[in-house]
This record gives structure tokens, sequence and C-alpha cells, in this order.
């Protein structure tokens, strides 16, 4: 099942959420008007209201249930709309900051980093459990703009650099396969289910006090609204289970195909089972809520009721000579000496070799559209490898500068300012106009004393490492900062595509996380809903990339031909070049997950037609995807 595919699931699950929630709801309604009756019923009809006094009472009672499920439901999903970092924080995480310097966090960041650039998307915010001795860890969020990777103190502590890296890439699978989505909405519907249960709760701890008729049907009312939440309770972890089992089983193969190891992501697993604290966290009330998006069970459930397939098959799958003997000699020998995941890496030698160098920044690679397509969002070994050389290749100075918030701006301005001086003078104007002299100097300094000679390749992952702590401004600072780079990318009139695709990746990962909750659902469009739109895509890409208007003809008819081939839609590049895109990106972000595969392959199809594609194309290619919520991990070179 490759990222379209599982997109289409994705869908078909929140579908299936719906019924199964409408099914919980209907249980629900049932079980308190059957309490209702037995104890309403009979007063009713004995005072005079007959069939019609009764039928009255029910109708009262089921709109009075189904409101409480709605608002409950709706209340909880509004205390959601930040994404992740509410997710984070209501779970007692800290966030690690960027500039950390202990040894096992800035290990952590170190990992999230170079998964996220590998696998193109941006690189969410981290946060750690400090107070759980357990191993797990979740990721939470509406889109990838707005993720949030958590993990426990346990995880820091116990597991090596290996076995961390298979844990965070077994999360962003659920990044990237759009399983967080669907777990926030999850949260928010079976919290609604539960609402009648939470009543019943307080009513009986706080109104043991009544006395008389009036307090016993007090009593008996809360009893009644607790049975039915233990319908709504058997029901939402029915669904939970029925929604996240499968998609374990996914995201620990997803994190094996990136990786390309199995051992680490197995000795995760074997530390959760040989140690006592395995992967429980404390907080049982919290768990209960967020169980489903766990990477191991966070408490204890019947196997009607897990969210996760049983340990011990998740070890086996990966490592099929392992038996419960083996975990039960683990158990014991940890039991006298508990793994230290540090020291376990000083004992490999892991600390730094000598990364392999960049290819030449003229190079060119090559690729074919099915190739693409299939990278989208399934990371391999060879993606987290070019990653680490993006990481460890970035210069120093470079990466301590994207992480501090007073640098972070000049940096990325750096980046668009031209190398004429003409040019250069008007975009130093810009930014002086907007956001100060002072910024406007040392976006020159940075551009002499760092950025000139900057290999192509490394600009927009370090870009993508600084736009963390971007989105930590207030909105007006954002959007004059947003505002600037606009400028400066028009001071001379042309837009380069570098200038375009950096101004564009701003526009959708920083603001985006602005506003997690307005994000889009899966799109349901065909690609005859949006020829002209495609066609424009297509001519801008393949005018980007070619030399001679007959290339570029020639290379738009065969992404043509991928998506619309008995489409008659004549060669036009617009007059705007690049900036004509910016009216494609909605209509087309609202195609159907396999629209969206089959667009792909046609835009690779038209940049690659000559059979080598620049760094520059490769840059345009990537922002295409990220734009359209396609995430393309980094290529360095042909496969």
């Amino acid at each position: 099942m490759n990222f379209f595919e599982h997109q289409a699931a994705a869908r078909r699950g929140s579908l299936r959420m719906v019924v199964l929630f409408a099914l919980a709801v209907a249980g629900i309604v049932a079980v308190v008007d059957l309490v209702v009756l037995v104890l309403f019923g009979s007063q009713v009809w004995a005072s005079g209201g007959g069939n019609g006094g009764v039928i009255a009472l029910l109708a009262m009672a089921t709109l009075g249930t189904l409101a409480v499920i709605g608002l409950g439901s709706l209340y909880r999903l509004a205390s959601l709309r930040a994404g992740g970092e509410t997710v984070a924080l209501q779970m007692g995480g800290s966030e690690v900051p960027q500039d950390v310097t202990d040894l096992s966090l800035r290990r952590l960041r170190n990992v999230v980093e170079e998964i996220a650039i590998a696998s193109g998307v941006p690189v969410p915010r981290v946060y750690v459990l400090e107070n759980e001795a357990g191993i797990n860890a979740f990721a939470a969020g509406y889109s990838p703009a707005d993720a949030a990777v958590a993990v426990t103190r346990g995880a820091l502590d116990r597991l090596n650099r290996d076995e961390l890296q298979g844990v965070i890439a077994h999360e962003f699978s659920h990044i990237l396969n759009g399983d967080m989505r669907l777990n926030l909405r999850l949260m928010g519907v079976l919290f609604g289910i539960m609402m009648l249960s939470i009543i019943g709760q307080r009513v009986l701890l706080y109104g043991r006090g009544g006395r008389g008729k009036d307090g016993a049907a007090v009593l008996m009312i809360a009893l009644a609204a607790m049975v039915a939440g233990g319908v709504g309770l058997f029901f939402g972890r029915m669904i939970k289970a029925g929604v996240s089992r499968q998609r374990e089983l996914l995201a620990d193969a997803s994190a094996v195909q990136f990786t390309r190891q199995t051992a680490g992501l197995a000795g995760a697993l074997k530390k959760i089972g040989g140690l006592d604290a395995g992967s429980t966290l404390e907080d049982k009330g919290k768990v209960e809520e967020v169980s489903h998006m766990l990477f191991g069970e966070g408490r204890a459930y019947s196997r009607l009721f897990a969210t996760h397939p049983p340990l011990l098959q998740r070890i086996c799958t990966l490592d099929p000579l392992f038996g419960k003997q083996q975990l039960d000699d683990l158990a014991r020998r940890w039991a006298v000496s508990p793994p230290d995941g540090l020291q376990e890496d000083v004992a490999k030698g892991l600390a730094g070799s000598e990364p392999p160098p960049l290819p030449l920044a003229s190079a060119s690679i090559s690729l074919t559209p099915a190739m693409v397509a299939a990278q989208v969002a399934t990371p391999a070994d060879d993606d987290y490898g070019r990653a680490h050389v993006i990481a460890t290749t970035l210069p120093d100075a470079l990466r301590v500068l994207a992480r501090q918030r007073d640098q972070v701006m000049p940096l990325l301005l750096g980046l668009v300012l031209d190398a004429t001086e003409t040019v250069a003078a008007r975009q130093r104007f810009e930014i002086a106009a907007r956001l100060g002299a002072a910024t406007a100097e040392r976006a020159v300094e940075l551009r002499e004393q760092h950025l000139r000679t900057l290999h192509p390749m490394l600009r927009l992952p370090l870009a993508a490492l600084a736009f963390p702590l971007l989105r930590r401004f207030p909105r007006p600072e954002l959007d004059a900062f947003i505002d600037t780079v606009d400028a400066a990318v028009h001071a001379d009139g042309q837009v380069s595509l570098f200038e375009y695709c950096l101004a564009r990746l701003l526009q959708v990962q920083v603001r985006e996380a602005l506003s997690p909750g307005r994000g889009k659902p899966f799109g349901r469009r065909k690609p005859h809903d949006v020829r002209q739109p495609f066609a424009t895509l297509l001519a801008v890409v393949a005018q980007a990339g070619h030399d001679t208007p007959v290339k570029a003809q020639h290379a738009y008819l065969a992404g043509l031909q991928r998506v619309l081939p008995r489409d008659h839609l004549p060669y036009a590049p617009p007059a705007r070049g690049v900036l004509a895109l910016d009216e494609v990106w909605e209509p087309l972000d609202a195609l159907d997950p396999l629209a969206k595969e089959l667009m792909v392959e046609a835009v690779a199809a038209a940049v690659s037609h000559d059979g080598q594609v620049s760094v520059e194309e490769a840059e345009l290619l990537r922002t295409v995807c990220a734009v359209l919520h396609c995430p393309l991990p980094a290529m360095l070179e042909g496969k």
C-alpha cells in the first residue's frame, strides 16, 4: 500500500468511524430510553398521559441524550483546534527547545530533524513526557504542518539511537499517512459518547447527600447515565481497537522500510516487553483518551479492546527467531541492570563519522514518473542516509543560526538576496522598510559570510530547520515577515524557481500551522474537474525545465498524456511564468488521493522528459508535492 492508497484508506476509515459512532449513539439512546421508560413510564401513564405522554417522554430523553453527546463532541473538538501541541501539553509534555544542549534531548531533536528532511515534511514540534518511565511515544496534529511528536523520558533513557530512530520513524508514518487527523477526530467523538458516564460520576460524587424521593430519583438517573456511559465506553474502545490495530502494523512496516533495519524497532519493542515499566503511562484517565495514538499500549486492555497487536507478535514480525523465552531472559537481565541508551551508543562508537560529499551543484539526476510517485511519503533507507548527509553537511554555524529567534528571519531573507548588487540594493530597501535597517544589514552579513557559497541542495533543508522556530512568532510579526519575503522576491520583477519555492513553502508549512483546525479533509475531485489548473501547472513545469519551446511542448504533452489522454489542451505557457501557479493550488489540492498519484506522475514526466532533472527542478517538484500535501523525500541522486 503506497501513500495515496493509505490516504484513500484513511478517508474510508473516517467514514467507518462515522458509522460506528452512529451505532454507538443509537445504543446509548436505546439504553437511556429504556431506563427512562422503566423509571418514569408508569408515572406518566398513571397521570393520564397515555401512549402520547410516554412517546413525548421518550422523545425528550432521546433529544437530551443526543444534545449531551453532540455538545460533548463539539466541545472536545473545539479544545483540540490548536492541533498536536494541545495533545502534547495535555499529556504533560515539555517542549524540547531548538537550541537544547542536553545530550539525550539533542539526540532526539537530531533524529526528528533528519527523518523530517528525509520524508519531506515540516519538522514537527518535539515534546518529552518527563514524568513517564515507560517507553512510549505518539504523533498528533491535523496535518504535517502542525504535527507534534512526543516521547517519554523512559524512551530517551532506555533506547539507543537506532531504537529511538525506529520509534520516531513509526510515528512519522502516522504523520505521512493521514492517521493523525483521524486520531484527533476520534478523540473528539469518543469524548461525546462518554459524556453521560462523566455526568453520572459527577452526580454520584456530589449528590450523595440527597434525601427522600427526589434524592433517590437523582441517584437513579445518575446510575442510568453511568450505565449508558458504560455502553458508550464499550463502543468507544471497540471503535479505537478497530481503527488502530491494523494501522500500527502498517506503521511498523513503514518504519522498517524507512530505516532499512529491523533491529532498531524490534529492540525498542523488546525493551518494552522486558522492562517492568513497559509502555505504561501513569495517568490512566488521559491514557484512555489517547490510547489509539500511542506507540505501545498505554495501559492493559483485554484482547477485544486492545488498540495494538500483541507485543510478541509485533516483535516476531520483525525478528522471526525471537520468542517468549528470549523475552523472559531479557527481563531477568534488565531487572538487575536496566539498559542505558546513551551508553549503548557510546559502546557502538556512534560519535560522528565523516559524511560522504554532496553531488556537484551542477549535477542532474535521472528519474522516472512511477519512481517519484512511489517515493511520495514512502521514504526508504537511502532517503534517511541522504538526509543524514544533508544534516551533517550543513555548516554548524547555520544550524545554530536556524535555532536562534533573533537570527532566523535574517537567515531566511539572506537566502533570497540576489547576487546582483542593484537588485540586492532594492531588496535591502524593501526589507528595511518593513522589518528595519538592522534586519536588512544582518541578512546581507549572513549572505556574505555563509549563504553565498552554500550548496544549492542545502537551501531548502536549511529553511525546513528554521520553520519550526518561525512558527513561534506572533501572527502579526509572521505576516509582516512573509510580506517582506514576497517583496524581496519580487524586487527585480522576476521570480526564480528557488525564490518561488521558498516563498510558497513559507505559506504552506508555516501559515497552515497557525490554524491547524481549519485543515482541509481529503479531497474528492477527479482530474477532469481540474483540467485547466492542471494544464497550467504542467505548462509552467515544462517551460521551467526545458530550454526551447518545442522541448517544453513535448514535455507538457508527455505529462498531459498520463492524466487526461483524451483531452485536447494546447500548450500555453502563462505570461506570469511560475507566479501563475498561485491560482492552481486550491483546486488541485481538492483532488482525491488516487487522482493526486496520477498528477504527481504527470508532473514528474514533464520535469524529466529531457532525461535529466536539475537541482532547481527537483526543488520545484518537491514544492509542488509539498503544497499538495504529498511530501516527497530528498532526492540527491537518481535510483
